[in-house]
């Protein structure tokens, strides 16, 4: 991998944790998730135009995943609501690749390497060390998992979708495209408290979105530049960024605890990237 690509992927995976920081910052998470998903739309809505339309067996899994979106944008609002950043976001995006890889092993018949099970035992390490944290919200680590659980079926689901589509920025421009259901549901069943959202808040929000596209973006043109085992791997390193934007930032503690312990899954992420 060279040093822009790699530069690439390492943008990608802070732009992911950046914008789950402005969420677990707002004063209105519900809104600010709905502002989300409005962020990613909108610049889908305008690309549909100009990007190949998906094989119509594609549009049953574009469905699926914006159905199960809704189900992680609850919860991952959950999520924060009872437990830090620099908490969640290592279980949720940690646990994810676990659970694809051990459903695979139950569900798909797939042999799990030696190399596998040990990135299954560091991931595991590393969350039970956050999970011991003093005073850790159980809410919040219970939602995280349940984040990290939906994660790995909207993962699923867009993996055999996008193969079925014919053509993957298509899919992800009509997945995107979905989202205006979520923020139009989210926005419109509080819309006394949009209102009474500043500007600032809502251009916010609304760049979430916006930062978290181009995430995506970086991430699936890094995987056109390198092997896709290697962008994945490194890309997960968002959780070693998001500790550190929670214990700087935020002011999250004990500091070297969640440092370790991110730093701990992330490893085992990685490993399990590249079996």
């Amino acid at each position: 991998m060279t040093l822009p690509v790699l530069g690439i992927v390492l943008c990608a995976a802070f732009l992911h944790a950046f914008w789950n920081a402005l969420v677990k910052a707002s004063a209105d998470r519900t809104v600010t998730l709905g502002l989300v998903a409005l962020g990613h739309c909108a610049p889908a809505l305008l690309l549909i135009p100009f990007v190949p339309i998906p094989n119509p067996e594609a549009f049953a899994f574009i469905i699926a995943s914006t159905v199960i979106h809704w189900g992680y944008y609850y919860f991952l609002n959950i999520s924060y609501r009872f437990a830090d950043l620099s908490l969640a976001y290592p279980i949720a995006r940690g646990m994810a690749p676990v659970m694809v890889a051990l459903g695979a092993m139950i569900w798909a018949d797939e042999y799990l390497s030696p190399l596998a099970w040990t990135g299954i035992f560091v991931v595991s390490a590393g969350i039970m060390i956050l999970a011991a944290i003093r005073h850790a919200d159980k809410r919040g680590i219970g939602a995280a998992l349940l984040t990290s659980a939906i994660i790995a079926a909207y993962s699923i689901v867009d993996g055999i979708g996008i193969r079925a589509s014919g053509t993957p920025l298509g899919y992800v421009v009509w997945l995107f495209a979905a989202e205006i259901c979520v923020a139009a549901f989210v926005l419109t069943t509080r819309i006394s408290r949009f209102r009474m959202t500043a500007l600032k808040p809502k251009l916010i929000g609304f760049s979430g979105g916006v930062i978290s596209g181009i995430a995506y973006a970086l991430a699936l043109y890094a995987k056109t530049l390198a092997p896709i085992g290697i962008v994945s791997a490194i890309r997960e390193t968002s959780v070693i960024f998001a500790a550190l934007i929670g214990v700087i930032w935020m002011g999250e503690g004990p500091a070297t605890r969640r440092l370790i312990a991110a730093t701990v899954v992330a490893l085992g992420v990685v490993i399990l990237a590249l079996t």
